[in-house]
């Protein structure tokens, strides 16, 4: 059988892979605790259920909408987006796609040339790299580690660029290692960004999950004259536990989201409007859901810190947003564990699930080698077997 070069070389997306071998065991009979999905805990808020409900009812709801979106959800997205970037959006440079991913996906395959540079800050979420090598760009790995709060500079993009540098992805909060921009340092790399003629695609996935003195800001509020080539990507899945529902979108100059909604008549049409109503109810409706799952994310964090900070070996930074922990465990690698030799935390992941019963994912997926990513969006009492039995193996 002759595969396609794109499907040999892209490589499977390390945190569902993980998630879905943790769920395999599980199904068989095994107590497996998985640190593994970004996915939280919680049920999706009874309102935002019932307005599915209603839509389901809707014979309106059963015919194709627009490929970018229902009106009513565009254009509370871009009355959202205006507010907290103060900058105005209008509804059509709006485009709701099938989850943030997707969105991400949407954007880069709107955007990218063959061998345009997309400059990506690491430890980075697993699909960047692989979606811009989709669109045949080149992604362009900007390292940072616990020295810079796994924070980029200006001076450090300055040096990795070159004449085929065409986007950077920004992202604050941070998948993996939870690291929230403190705004002068958004607002340099914005100015970057707009002196050079660079494109910035800032996923702003987890704006609401921000922690002690860490504030969200958007790079667009900030430096407003980047806004011309900037796109935001968000959605409803991790504010609102809504992972299932598969409602993202991009916020976009007006030329980028006729090219995304072009694309997207294509490939998809409109999202579920079951969903793109429950989207809806979950942005415009109450929000006292959203700060009580944040708090109880926040005390698992702390928590979470405690405990592996615990651990011989194991050296963690606080994390300030989203709901990971990102610990180092290169004082680990080396050891003989549970008859193993361990090099590397591939090998360490490994030996995790299968010894201890506990799914993690393992830095290099991140493009960390040596790290470990660890969701807390999970049960307190699972979140502190799961450590316990880290803690336990690794003694």
């Amino acid at each position: 059988m002759s595969l396609s070069r794109r499907t040999l070389e892209m490589e499977e997306s390390p945190t569902m892979a993980v998630t879905a071998k943790a769920k395999a065991l599980k199904a068989a009979g095994e107590p497996v605790i998985g640190f593994g999905a970004g996915e939280p805990d919680f049920p999706t808020p009874a309102h935002i259920v019932e307005a599915a409900r209603t839509a389901a009812l809707d014979p309106a709801s059963h015919r194709y909408t627009p490929a970018a979106g229902t009106p009513a959800l565009r254009e509370a997205i871009a009355t959202i987006t205006s507010g907290y970037t103060a900058h105005d959006y209008a509804p059509e440079q709006v485009v709701v796609a099938n989850g943030g991913k997707h969105a991400l996906y949407d954007i880069f395959l709107a955007l990218i040339d063959p061998g345009d540079e997309v400059l990506i800050p690491a430890p980075y979420w697993v699909s960047y790299p692989e979606q811009v090598k989709l669109a045949d760009g080149v992604p362009v790995a900007v390292p940072t580690d616990k020295s810079t709060g796994f924070r980029t500079s200006p001076e450090q993009l300055e040096r990795l660029r070159t004449e085929r540098t065409k986007a950077l992805v920004f992202v604050s909060p941070s998948n993996p290692t939870g690291a929230v921009y403190p705004p002068e340092e958004i607002a340099a790399i914005g100015r970057w960004a707009a002196d050079h003629g660079i494109w910035v695609i800032t996923d702003e996935i987890y704006q609401h999950l921000v922690y002690g003195e860490a504030r969200f800001a958007s790079l667009v509020e900030l430096v407003p004259e980047a806004a011309e080539r900037t796109v935001i990507a968000h959605g409803v899945a991790k504010t609102y536990a809504m992972t299932g529902w598969r409602v993202g979108w991009a916020v976009a100059p007006l030329a980028v989201a006729k090219a995304m909604n072009k694309l997207q008549s294509q490939m998809t049409s409109n999202v579920c409007n079951i969903a793109q109503a429950a989207a809806l109810a979950a942005i415009t409706g109450p929000q006292d859901e959203v700060e009580r799952m944040r708090t109880a994310f926040d005390r698992r964090r702390r928590l979470a810190v405690e405990q592996l900070r615990a651990i011989d070996g194991v050296e963690l930074e606080e994390p300030e947003g989203a709901f990971y922990v990102f610990p180092s465990f290169e004082g680990v690698l080396g050891r003989t564990i549970a008859g193993r030799q361990v090099t590397s935390t591939l090998e360490l992941a490994d030996v995790l699930l299968t010894e201890a019963k506990v799914a993690v994912v393992p830095g290099e997926a991140f493009g960390a080698p040596g790290y470990a990513r660890l969701s807390y969006a999970l049960g307190d009492d699972d979140l502190v077997e799961g450590v316990g039995r880290i803690a336990e193996l690794l003694r």
